[in-house]
């Protein structure tokens, strides 16, 4: 299975970014505010979040306030529309909303309390990387928190992503990617732990995937 190249998912973004909360939102609601209620178990009063691929900041609003933010996205179109809305809902908890490369982040070592990525991860250039960022910027005790598409491992479904795959590479995601590959790479790298891998809406085609950082 091929990654994706950065400048495609750019383009995509920036193609989606005018209609992304409207074609996108009620689909990864679900999603999305389980991964705000774990987040918000996860981080202690005061303490401080890591939104990899924030977007047009849709979840902004609804984290607890005391919880201070800071915001990466790949695509600087999603991120005027994530700068909107931090004026618009005046939140003032978002330290910073950044254009960044979630496999090189320009962060200091154990720096957060969490790290969440929603819908992040199967669209990046290198998972692994980009995992291996992760938990070098969250504390010892931290979590990473994803939500995302799961490919199927076999069945009509699995058949149906692997023919779909081309495609989807043009829009910007990968939707034959295996939870193998996060399960792997938790067994593989030395200080982390998978401890939840809970199905979602709909159709369990999506999973919340937790990690705790323990070096």
């Amino acid at each position: 299975m091929a990654d994706l190249d950065r400048d495609k998912i750019a383009r995509a973004y920036a193609r989606w970014a005018p209609v992304y909360d409207r074609v996108f939102g009620k689909v990864f609601e679900r999603g999305r505010r389980a991964a705000i209620a774990a987040v918000e178990a996860a981080v202690p009063d005061g303490g401080r979040l890591l939104e990899v691929g924030v977007g047009t900041g849709i979840s902004l609003p609804d984290y607890r306030r005391d919880i201070r933010i800071v915001g990466l996205d790949i695509s600087a179109p999603m991120l005027r529309k994530a700068t909107e809305r931090v004026r618009q809902f005046r939140l003032t908890n978002v330290e910073a909303l950044s254009v960044m490369d979630a496999a090189k982040l320009a962060l200091p070592d154990a720096s957060f309390d969490a790290v969440v990525a929603q819908y992040v991860i199967t669209v990046v250039p290198d998972p692994e990387g980009t995992l291996d960022e992760f938990a070098r910027v969250v504390k010892p005790g931290g979590e990473i928190i994803l939500i995302n598409h799961i490919g199927a491992e076999r069945g009509p479904r699995a058949i149906f992503e692997a023919g779909f795959a081309p495609l989807a590479r043009q829009l910007g995601w990968q939707p034959e990617f295996k939870f193998g590959r996060l399960s792997g790479w938790a067994t593989r790298h030395n200080g982390v732990k998978l401890v939840e891998r809970r199905s979602m809406p709909p159709m369990g085609h999506f999973s919340l995937i937790r990690y705790r950082r323990t070096g």
